[in-house]
């Protein structure tokens, strides 16, 4: 089922928020933890692994991710594990991977 947004109706408050998620996906290492957080919860230490970073930076890019609502935490013991928030982040990205590598074919 496709949106249908109204431009007029994109109060600034809105296009304020949405600019800060796209600003926050366009650092390299929290784009990559977001997308790692695509299909299934990860702990800190194995998306830290993943992309190569150390745990703290993870940690700090992770609390951004989540306060921006991109990310949900989720606390199991005394991990953290991570995951997309919700379907329409998971589209986005997923919308974003199809567009690029269309671009990749040109």
């Amino acid at each position: 089922m496709a949106l249908t947004v109204n431009i007029a109706t994109l109060d600034s408050g809105r296009t304020d928020r949405m600019a800060e998620m796209f600003r926050l996906l366009g650092e390299p290492n929290r784009l990559s933890l977001v997308y790692a957080c695509l299909e299934q919860p990860q702990s800190v230490a194995s998306l830290a692994e993943q992309i190569d970073i150390s745990m703290s930076l993870a940690s700090h890019h992770l609390r951004l991710l989540r306060a921006a609502r991109l990310l949900a935490a989720e606390r199991r013991g005394k991990q953290v594990f991570y995951v997309a928030a919700d379907d329409h982040v998971q589209r986005v990205l997923r919308d974003m991977i199809a567009h690029s590598a269309k671009e990749d074919r040109r």
